[in-house]
C-alpha cells in the first residue's frame, strides 16, 4: 500500500506524520480560517487613517499608493490578526504598518508585490515589540510570543473558533510558517523570503505545526507505513 493511505488491519505507525487525508482536511480548516479573518469588516479607524493619508498628498501617485494600501487592507489585518493576542493587537500593529509605509512609499518598487512589502513592515514591527517586552519582562519560555492569534469573527463556526483558540498556543513562529504556507498558499520559498529565513526551516515549522495543530484538534497524527 502506498505511502500515506490507511490500512484495515493493524499496520505500523509512524509518530510525527500525518497522513494524507487528515492533511488535506487540516489545509481545508486553515483556509476556511483565514478567510473568515479577511471576510471581517475593517475597522472603520483604520479606513479613516488610509483617507487622512491621501488627503495629506493628493498626488496621482499618493492616491495609488493609497489604493493599493486600501486593497491591501484585509489580508494585511488577516495577517496581524495571525501575530496579535488580540484584535485590538493587531488593529495597533496594522496602523503602525500602514503608517510607516506611507511614510517610507518611495522605498517600494512600483509593480512589486505591495502586499508582501506591508506584511514584511508588520512583521518586523511585531517582533521588535517581542524584543522589547521580552527586556521589560522576563518570557523565557515563551509565553508571551506564544499568545498570538484572536479568534476569527464571532459568526464564524465553532470548528474555526476551535482551530483560532489552538493557533493561539503555538509558538509564533511556528504558527505564521503555518497560516502563510497552509492558509495564504504561499510557497515554501515566498514564506521564506518574507520571513527571511532558509525554506528548509520554513518546512520544519509547517510540519511541527501542522502536527501539533493536528494533535490539537484529535486527529491521528501518526502515519501508516508498510
Amino acid at each position: 500500500m502506498a505511502e500515506g493511505t490507511y490500512r484495515t488491519a493493524s499496520p505500523r505507525l509512524r509518530p510525527g506524520r500525518i497522513p494524507e487525508g487528515a492533511r488535506h482536511h487540516l489545509g481545508s480548516e486553515l483556509r476556511s480560517y483565514y478567510a473568515s479573518m479577511l471576510a471581517e469588516v475593517q475597522p472603520s479607524a483604520l479606513l479613516d487613517l488610509i483617507a487622512r493619508l491621501d488627503s495629506a498628498a493628493p498626488t496621482r501617485d499618493a492616491a495609488a499608493f493609497r489604493d493599493g494600501l486600501l486593497a491591501s487592507l484585509p489580508a494585511l489585518r488577516a495577517f496581524a490578526l495571525s501575530l496579535a493576542a488580540n484584535p485590538a493587537v493587531a488593529d495597533d500593529l496594522v496602523q503602525e504598518t500602514l503608517l510607516k509605509a506611507w511614510k517610507n512609499q518611495d522605498r517600494f518598487e512600483p509593480g512589486s508585490n505591495l502586499q508582501a512589502w506591508l506584511c514584511t513592515i508588520l512583521r518586523n514591527h511585531f517582533y521588535s515589540e517581542i524584543r522589547r517586552r521580552k527586556r521589560e519582562v522576563e518570557d523565557a519560555d515563551g509565553t508571551m510570543a506564544g499568545q498570538m492569534v484572536a479568534p476569527a469573527a464571532q459568526e464564524a463556526s465553532s470548528e474555526l473558533q476551535q482551530v483560532g483558540q489552538h493557533l493561539a498556543k503555538m509558538p509564533a513562529v511556528m504558527c505564521e510558517a503555518l497560516l502563510l504556507v497552509g492558509a495564504q498558499g504561499l510557497t515554501y520559498e515566498d514564506a521564506a523570503a518574507l520571513i527571511g529565513c532558509q525554506v528548509g526551516t520554513v518546512k520544519s515549522r509547517v510540519s511541527r505545526a501542522r502536527a501539533l495543530l493536528a494533535s490539537s484538534l484529535g486527529m491521528d497524527t501518526r502515519r501508516a507505513v508498510v
